[in-house]
């Protein structure tokens, strides 16, 4: 079970990479919101613990976002005020600043309609935050070392098992709400900035709130899907509904920038 997740997550992540180095930080940054970290985490906890189990920590993990949003919200204003060191510093102010959010959602005795507002609400008040900060392109992909490959690996590997791991031993508002961590984002985050420069981070942390909704429906599917026909049909379902979404948002935004 280690070694699926281990290589599930890190297919994700170097993808998602790929598209940022090809596609630009832009398409990364709204694919990011795909729910790919979600996904996996309710799966495990649905087949590791029970699908009802996985269900109720799929109504936190929608309210979870808000939490998720603070994450980089809080990463790039620590990035971007630091050069030396900024990464390390960044990722720590950014877990506190997630850890802090979802520590003020616990509490709040979430709906599944109660999550879904908040959710979209949160995802509206970024993308406004985010919206003056400027693109910038991959103009040269680095080469494809093993080097490279290995860092992406343990990068992403160490996330899942760690939030995975500490699912089992929390009841589902917080599994839930661990759930949402950004699972698939943040390996993406420091393999770009590693890699790359800050300003091609920024530009992803700019649309992933746009394309975030996909999570949510995503998350809402599993909460009837999981009880009603078990974890596999009800991950189907979710990551139809979820597809059918995106899809939906990307076509409607590709528009609206031709015209």
């Amino acid at each position: 079970m280690v070694l699926i997740k281990v290589l599930t997550t890190v297919g994700i992540v170097l993808a998602l990479s790929l598209v940022a180095e090809r596609a630009g930080p832009r398409m990364a940054g709204i694919l990011s919101g795909y729910p790919l970290g979600v996904a996996l985490t309710l799966f495990f906890i649905g087949i590791e613990i029970s699908p009802d189990y996985a269900a109720q920590s799929a109504v936190f993990a929608i309210a979870g976002l808000c939490a998720t949003q603070a994450f980089v919200f809080v990463y790039y204003l620590v990035s971007r005020r630091l050069e030396k060191g900024g990464i390390a510093v960044s990722t720590l102010a950014a877990t506190a600043g997630y850890l802090c959010a979802a520590a003020a959602l616990r509490p709040i005795p979430f709906t599944r309609a109660g999550a879904l507002l908040a959710a979209f609400a949160s995802m509206g008040l970024f993308t406004l935050l985010f919206r003056r900060i400027p693109d910038a392109r991959i103009a040269r992909s680095v080469r494809f070392t093993p080097a490279v490959f290995a860092l992406r690996a343990l990068i992403a590997a160490f996330i899942l098992l760690a939030v995975t791991g500490a699912a089992h031993a929390v009841g589902p508002a917080w599994a839930g709400l661990f759930s949402a961590f950004p699972i698939a984002l943040y390996p993406l985050l420091l393999i770009v900035h590693l890699t790359y420069d800050k300003a091609h981070v920024h530009t992803i942390i700019k649309h992933f709130p746009r394309g975030m909704g996909a999570i949510a429906v995503y998350a809402l599917c599993v909460s009837w899907a999981y009880p009603a026909w078990g974890v596999a049909r009800g991950t189907a379902a979710a990551f139809a509904a979820a597809t059918v979404y995106l899809g939906a948002f990307v076509a409607l935004a590709s528009r609206g920038r031709r015209g």
